[in-house]
């Protein structure tokens, strides 16, 4: 199944290093990995902080199922040093931050995971990456290309 991660980073030395360990972890864990974007300079989103993320999006030949993705990206942050996740949208810097934003056509809505990820389509340095790779990427829950959501 193909399925595109947003990856973000806002602490250490080397973000850039940061993300590159992140896709070689999940191209060895998760999932072959396609295709990646460019990294793009972004403001922290949803709370205060001095240190800007640094973004990216790649996409994912995995044979997980989402649950399971789930479960490798957040070993794979945890590995990488992440000790707090968000929760309640309590954000806090991060050294890596590992969405899955969507898992072919599935949508899921439960406790532990929603696909489409909740913001996508709020978050320009999501939405503008995955549209870089993905130029012609349908919204699940619409059946409409994401394009035409971010420019309406």
């Amino acid at each position: 199944m193909i399925a595109y991660l947003g990856l973000g980073s806002n602490l250490g030395s080397d973000k850039t290093q940061n993300i590159r360990q992140a896709i070689r972890l999940i191209n060895e864990q998760a999932g072959r990995v396609l295709a990646c974007s460019s990294f793009i300079e972004s403001t922290p989103w949803g709370f205060c902080s001095d240190n800007m993320f640094l973004n990216a999006v790649i996409a994912i030949d995995t044979p997980h199922s989402p649950h399971k993705l789930l479960d490798i990206t957040q070993s794979i942050e945890r590995g990488m040093g992440r000790t707090h996740k968000t929760i309640d949208q309590d954000y806090t810097d991060r050294i890596i931050d590992i969405d899955i934003l969507l898992y072919g056509n599935t949508c899921i809505n439960d406790s532990i995971l929603i696909i489409p990820h909740p913001f996508l389509l709020k978050r320009d340095f999501v939405y503008a990456p995955l549209l870089e790779i993905a130029p012609d990427i349908i919204y699940p829950t619409t059946g409409t290309p994401l394009a035409t959501l971010i420019e309406g």
